[in-house]
């Protein structure tokens, strides 16, 4: 994941916390003082972002040597060694901050995105992410939901076609809507219409959508959709599904749940780096 985008946000980030340097490290260690360090995870997690952080040190200093200790991806417990740190004293000190904030979120959304997977595991039933990540954080936070064992959503507009009320409503119909995408999306773009009712699911059949996404409804009603559907369709489930209920939702011919808490309402986890000196030098 240490792509331009990437970088570019790394930069924006360092910027904001030490563009006018970090004067405290400066006043305290010589730039010759070296420290061994390490991040470690406080409590039971899945680790996400280890080349970002690592990263992070890189831009700040090129001597720093960041070494992970474990994949992206992994389970880790309380008190496990996530990477391994060298360098000089006042370079690590002035990363520290800024390569914890992208490892705690990133995999905060891992941990969130592990527990949604294992809560339908065995039900057939993928859980996916929606667009609705930090501006900007997209890439990352979409592949800290893959880290968790979920699955990604579109990534942007411009991935296949989603039809939602706004755009029913501004066309006039939902089968003008398909048939106006039908005739103007690249062949290869699938069209997927939202729907409420069992009246908008049988008209999104009529117009042949690929994919109908059940918005807001209850289990019951999605039972009875289903039926109608009888597999002529993807099925996805969104809106008013929480931790909670999920395998309420979780149903025969139900093929993905959408989730937006997996990125909107993530929480960071406790990580924590550790200095530890080295030598110094003067």
């Amino acid at each position: 994941m240490t792509t331009p985008r990437t970088d570019h946000l790394i930069d924006l980030a360092l910027d904001e916390d030490a563009g006018l340097g970090d004067v405290t490290s400066r006043a305290i260690f010589a730039a010759t003082h070296r420290s061994r360090g390490f991040i470690d995870a406080k409590q039971d997690l899945v680790v996400c972002g280890l080349d970002v952080a690592a990263r992070v040190f890189a831009k700040v200093d090129a001597r720093i040597t960041a070494r992970p200790l474990v994949r992206d991806g992994a389970r880790v417990k309380r008190g496990a060694r996530v990477m391994t740190l060298a360098g000089p004293t006042a370079a690590l000190l002035t990363a520290e901050r800024t390569a914890l904030n992208f490892l705690q979120l990133l995999s905060g959304i891992a941990t969130k995105a592990h527990a949604f997977a294992d809560a339908v595991a065995g039900t057939g039933v993928r859980i996916a992410d929606t667009r609705k990540t930090t501006p900007g954080w997209r890439a990352l936070e979409k592949y800290a939901v893959r880290c968790g064992g979920c699955a990604n959503h579109r990534a942007s507009l411009g991935e296949h076609v989603l039809i939602k009320d706004n755009h029913i409503a501004a066309a006039g119909s939902l089968t003008k809507a398909v048939e106006r995408c039908r005739a103007a999306a690249p062949h290869p773009a699938k069209i997927e219409v939202e729907t409420t009712t069992l009246a908008e699911v049988r008209e999104a059949l009529r117009a042949r959508a690929e994919v109908i996404l059940l918005d807001n409804m209850t289990p019951d009603k999605i039972r009875a959709a289903v039926a109608v559907i009888a597999g002529a369709a993807t099925v996805e489930v969104s809106g008013g599904v929480r931790f909670e209920t999920l395998r309420d939702y979780a149903l025969p011919g139900v093929d993905v749940i959408s989730i937006g808490a997996l990125t909107h309402s993530a929480t960071a986890v406790d990580l924590s780096l550790t200095i530890v000196p080295a030598r110094s030098r003067r």
